[in-house]
């Protein structure tokens, strides 16, 4: 079962999406994406609050999350987020299965 987990990066004056930059610009996510078990690592800017940066963080199992939490990987991003003195909301989901019902509303 998959879990998603969506990060809410906040900080001043553009430090989140400056946070954002250098995680992409370093290669830092590229190289999370590439971990065993990682299924989707993107950032995303939230039209309302321009402080704020959002990252979908999807992995295979918790057995993914608990390895990429144990990597070295892990100090680089701790040390990024002190850079620019961000602020962390998070929110974890499991894949819930598919309902036919939903299907209707969905434009593939």
């Amino acid at each position: 079962m998959s879990i998603t987990v969506n990060i809410y990066y906040t900080g001043k004056n553009g430090s989140a999406r400056a946070f954002a930059q250098e995680m992409e610009q370093s290669g830092t996510a590229q190289k999370i994406r590439a971990e065993q078990g990682n299924l989707r690592y993107e950032y995303f800017v939230p039209i309302n609050d321009s402080e704020t940066v959002l990252l979908i963080d999807s992995w295979e199992d918790q057995a993914a999350i608990d390895r990429h939490h144990a990597s070295a990987m892990m100090n680089t991003i701790a040390q990024l987020r002190e850079k620019y003195d961000l602020h962390m909301r998070v929110e974890k989901y499991t894949q819930a299965e598919e309902n036919q019902n939903d299907k209707e509303f969905i434009r593939e």
